[in-house]
């Protein structure tokens, strides 16, 4: 990581006189005890994820070495996830209770741009910096052209094959560029190793969305109608489907999806030759697979047809400003001290293995280091090569529940116990939401 010095000097592009405009509760300069010190402005933060904690304190701390004269006092509460996010909504609503800054899953956030918007807008810090960043990743949190939560990372969904399969197949992977492709190759390594090519969730959605966002479609359009039984996507579930019954280079996956014990272990004991997940799921590796030390490989994800993009962002998290806090500056400039700064997307990639969504850091020395665990290669090169191909899902008021349907009763009623095709699993979930809609 660069000294604090050099995350002083770059981040006073975006970040200038912290406590200017502020109230006169703290965020004013006003002096301690101690003639000359200016007293920290307090900022209080909610997150649902330990990691993410942990990563705010350590901001949190370089801020203030960067920042002796403007310091802050942060004050971080974790909550489950559901919880956060029902909690910060009634107080949201209520106009009481907030934090200043709060992390917000993808897949609530919509809830917060319903009616009379309670978080700050934060153009005036993202649009400077904009040309840096996969644009898609803002879009998610925005609404009217207005942004509202800056995210992590891209979550750019790629193939993590196991080269010692691949190998033992006569397998070049660098040869797989289209779906069918991935097909055949899954043939030969079934037939040499009898182990099957991938599995796919069926209590989750992966990778049937990114499978989909590649071909152009989606669950619902831009204007957030439904579109979840689309040809596309109906095509696109009974080819999953054939990969398990016809083609049998495919599984339903032990556990039923890619956060169990079970598919840790089976993933762990070399059992499927690839997996087909966004690159945050690298830290899973390293936690849960180590037997895999230097076997994986990772590659963009096959294309459908010409024109498909190689790629899918999913997933992500949403760090938003309220505008119950007394230190709106303070909480917006923090906000992208620590996730807009060159500095700040080094350290989400070496502290949090997420790949960042400022894409001009990914070919930063830190990130350009060989993997040992990733047979040694430079995973970043992979995303400079596609960072123009990775395309984020639309997002509106019927996106939480649209997954929903997909994960509780799409994916299991159409590839693990068969009982609808992809044809009626589709359209059945579709008809759900669109009594929602009305």
């Amino acid at each position: 990581m660069r000294k604090a010095t050099s995350i002083a000097a770059v981040s006073a592009v975006l970040l200038t006189t912290i406590l200017s405009g502020c109230s006169s509760d703290g965020a004013n300069q006003a002096k301690d005890s101690n003639p000359g010190t200016p007293k920290p402005v307090k900022l209080s933060l909610w997150t649902f994820q330990e990691l993410h904690k942990k990563y705010y304190e350590k901001t949190a701390e370089l801020w203030n070495k960067s920042n002796p004269n403007q310091p802050i006092e942060l004050t971080i509460d974790t909550y489950p996830n559901a919880e956060m996010h029902n909690k910060l909504l009634i107080a949201l609503q209520s106009g009481v209770g907030a934090p200043d800054i709060s992390d917000i899953n993808i897949n609530y956030f919509q809830n917060f741009l319903k009616g009379d918007i309670q978080l700050v807008e934060l153009n005036n810090i993202i649009e400077p910096e904009k040309d840096k960043f996969i644009q898609s990743r803002f879009d998610i949190y925005s609404k009217n052209g207005k942004y509202y939560g800056i995210d992590f990372h891209v979550g750019a969904t790629v193939v993590y094959y196991n080269k010692q399969l691949l190998d033992k197949a006569g397998v070049n992977v660098d040869t797989i560029k289209t779906w069918n492709d991935y097909i055949e190759a899954g043939k030969k390594v079934l037939v040499a190793t009898g182990k099957p090519m991938t599995s796919f969730e069926v209590t989750g959605q992966r990778p049937f969305w990114p499978m989909i966002i590649q071909r152009g479609s989606d669950y619902l359009d831009k204007k957030g109608d439904v579109t979840l039984d689309n040809e596309i996507n109906i095509k696109t579930l009974q080819a999953m489907k054939d990969m398990i019954d016809k083609d049998k280079i495919a599984v339903p996956m032990p556990g039923g999806n890619t956060g169990a014990e079970e598919f840790f272990t089976f993933m762990n004991k070399g059992e499927a030759a690839s997996l087909i997940m966004p690159m945050w799921y690298m830290s899973r590796f390293l936690e849960y697979m180590p037997d895999l030390k230097g076997k994986i490989l990772v590659r963009p994800m096959p294309v459908w047809e010409n024109g498909n993009v190689r790629s899918a962002g999913m997933g992500g998290t949403g760090t938003a400003v309220t505008k119950q806090s007394k230190n709106q500056d303070a909480a917006t400039k923090f906000l992208a001290y620590a996730k807009l700064t060159k500095e700040s997307n080094v350290r989400i990639w070496q502290e949090l293995k997420f790949d960042p969504i400022r894409w001009d850091v990914w070919n930063d020395p830190e990130l350009q280091k060989p993997d040992p665990y990733f047979s040694n290669e430079v995973i970043f090169n992979v995303l400079l090569g596609m960072k123009d191909e990775i395309k984020s899902p639309n997002m509106s008021e019927l996106s939480s529940a649209s997954q929903d349907l997909v994960n509780s009763n799409v994916m299991f009623k159409s590839l693990k116990d068969q009982s609808q095709t992809p044809e009626q699993a589709l359209k059945a979930a579709a008809a759900e939401l669109r009594k929602q809609k009305k």
